[in-house]
C-alpha cells in the first residue's frame, strides 16, 4: 500500500475528489487512515506534478463520515492484474 494524497471533498457526482504527489493507476482500491476500504481510483485529472484523483466510492462506504473527516490521509494498492486469455489454435483440416 502506497500513500496516494489527502482527500478534498465529494462531488455533486458522489465521487470522492483527492490531491496526489504521484499519479495513480486507474483502478487501485483507495483506502482511508484505518485501512477501511473506500472506493477505486476512477480518474486522474490536472497537472502532472500534484494531480487530482476522482475516486468512485462503494456502496459500503459511508459517505457522511468520508465528507466530515476532509483532509484525511489516503492510501492506495496496485489494481488486480488481469490475466491474458489463452489464444485457441484454429484447427487444421486434413486434405
Amino acid at each position: 500500500m502506497k500513500f496516494l494524497g489527502k482527500s478534498l471533498h465529494i462531488a455533486n457526482s458522489g465521487k470522492l475528489i483527492a490531491r496526489s504527489d504521484k499519479t495513480p493507476s486507474p483502478g487501485g482500491i483507495v483506502f482511508d487512515s484505518n485501512k477501511n476500504k473506500i472506493g477505486k481510483v476512477n480518474y486522474v485529472f490536472g497537472p502532472t506534478k500534484k494531480p487530482y484523483v476522482s475516486i468512485q466510492l462503494f456502496k459500503s462506504a459511508n459517505r457522511k463520515q468520508i465528507q466530515k473527516k476532509c483532509g484525511e490521509k489516503l492510501f492506495v494498492s496496485k489494481p488486480k492484474s488481469k490475466k491474458p486469455k489463452k489464444r485457441r489454435m484454429k484447427p487444421r483440416h486434413k486434405k
